[in-house]
């Protein structure tokens, strides 16, 4: 698993590190030999020549002028655009130990971007903000060094302006501002190097193939459906007719050998039609090994009744999504403690927001932050849902970056409330099949976005790419 660190994480990692014997020194050693490793590699794909290193005031720029250094040593054309300013000891250090060329122009084959680290909490201005509009309009391919300077190490959220790089070189680990907000959109490539910088438990982790695949266990050839759960998919009202469908076609694909469904009187026939592998009732299955609630269901106070009946009666893995939450934010949500399911909730940023009680924006200020704390407070597992999805028990936090915008569509919270509860019937923690899940639904959207353009992806392409997604995953 790849792990993901926040501004304060990382600062305490490196203390940390100094603690048990490595010198800061030492460690931006490290950190600008791993840079000028993979500006050699850049420059050697590339052909190219010329050379140019941004450096700000900070630590960050301590670690480009010992790339600087080590790159003039390996034969290449170097030069190093200072910017002005109090410069730290780090960085006053391994400035004055470079005897190479300045300049007062931002051009190159390849710009290195050492303006600024993840300690960035403020709008760039004056000489930074231009120099960053510079390598932007320059022509270069460009490299930032951990981070692109202007973007919050935290959140993604551009102060400003930011560095759009085509590769950035996390030192030590990537830092949670890559993947949040533009960071998806301002990072490009991202390649980690280690220097030897290690981080607690505490840091959020992302899985990768090889862990999704461990969710799939081979199925024996002697088995029947009631080997594999059965999951019940509470959904749809008469305003929202399509979200039932959606959420049971994604849960007949998850592997589960039983899908119930409660939804309106009027749906069942099209519904039965559409999926008839799927059993119809008019009351949740308490005796399913999950449910799903919510999705399109509507905010009214029998919508809500039925889920605090749930909420206390029913002992199973319980995925609350869509209504359901915005439920909870209506009626009342101190109800989740009290709870014996083992509850999952869904929310994108907005739902997030309505539960918490607070604007927007202050999600997205603090998305890791404002999930754990949430899901410490509730005791609930929460999958915050965004291009780049957070799952966490309040303890223990797992990032799922595959997908493309082709999930930015109608109908995808959908299907992956549904894909989750299916896996969760078959075996899988509320906290597992919610990783799994939304994985496997971003491979599905990669497979997609193969072949179509994404923003003419459907739910339904969606749906029907499952199946490919899981078998490239496991094959």
């Amino acid at each position: 698993m790849q792990i993901y660190l926040t501004s304060a994480q990382e600062r305490e990692a490196d203390k940390n590190a100094i603690s048990f014997g490595l010198s800061s020194e030492v460690l931006m050693k490290r950190a600008g030999r791993a840079l000028a490793d993979e500006v050699q590699a850049v420059a050697t794909a590339r052909n190219a020549e010329k050379i140019l290193l941004v450096c700000g005031t900070g630590n960050n720029a301590g670690d480009g002028y010992v790339a600087a250094r080590e790159l003039i040593a390996r034969g290449y054309n170097v030069s190093v655009y200072s910017c002005e300013g109090e410069i730290s000891i780090g960085c006053k250090r391994e400035k004055k130990r470079y005897t190479g060329k300045f300049t007062r122009t931002i051009s190159g084959d390849i710009i290195v971007d050492c303006i600024f680290g993840t300690g960035l909490n403020r709008k760039l201005q004056g000489e930074h903000a231009s120099a960053v509009r510079k390598i932007n309009q320059s022509s270069a391919y460009v490299i930032a060094a951990d981070i692109p300077s202007g973007l919050n190490g935290d959140n993604g959220i551009v102060m400003g302006t930011a560095v759009k790089a085509d590769l950035t070189v996390a030192l030590g680990h990537i830092k949670l501002g890559c993947v949040f907000g533009d960071g998806v959109d301002y990072c490009g490539k991202i390649v980690v190097k280690d220097i030897g910088v290690a981080a607690d438990e505490s840091c959020a982790k992302a899985v990768e193939d090889e862990d999704v695949a461990a969710f799939y266990k081979p199925r024996k050839r002697n088995s029947n459906k009631g080997d594999y759960g059965s999951a019940c998919i509470v959904a749809g009202s008469e305003e929202y007719l399509g979200a039932a469908g959606l959420s049971i076609s994604s849960a007949l694909r998850s592997g589960c050998g039983y899908v119930h469904a409660v939804v309106p009187e009027k749906l069942k026939y099209s519904l039965a039609a559409a999926h008839p592998q799927c059993i119809y009732s008019s009351v949740p299955d308490l005796q399913a090994d999950a449910i799903a609630i919510g999705m399109g269901v509507g905010c009214t106070q029998d919508a809500y009744n039925l889920l605090c009946a749930l909420l206390k009666s029913y002992k199973g893995k319980l995925i609350i999504d869509g209504d359901g939450l915005n439920l909870l934010a209506k009626y009342g949500k101190d109800i989740l403690p009290e709870s014996k399911a083992e509850i999952l909730l869904t929310p994108h940023v907005g739902e997030m927001a309505r539960l918490c009680g607070v604007e927007k924006q202050a999600v997205l200020n603090d998305p890791f932050g404002v999930a754990k704390k949430f899901a410490a407070e509730y005791n609930v597992t929460v999958h915050l849902k965004n291009a780049v999805s957070i799952t966490t028990n309040g303890k223990i936090s797992t990032l799922s970056v595959r997908g493309t915008s082709a999930l930015a569509k109608a109908g995808s919270g959908d299907l992956l409330a549904g894909l989750i509860c299916g896996n969760a019937a078959r075996g899988l923690s509320v906290f597992d099949a919610a990783v799994c899940s939304q994985y496997v639904l971003g491979c599905a959207a990669e497979v997609c976005s193969e072949e179509m353009y994404d923003g003419a992806v459907t739910a339904a392409d969606l749906v029907n790419n499952l199946h490919v997604a899981i078998k490239r995953l496991t094959r």
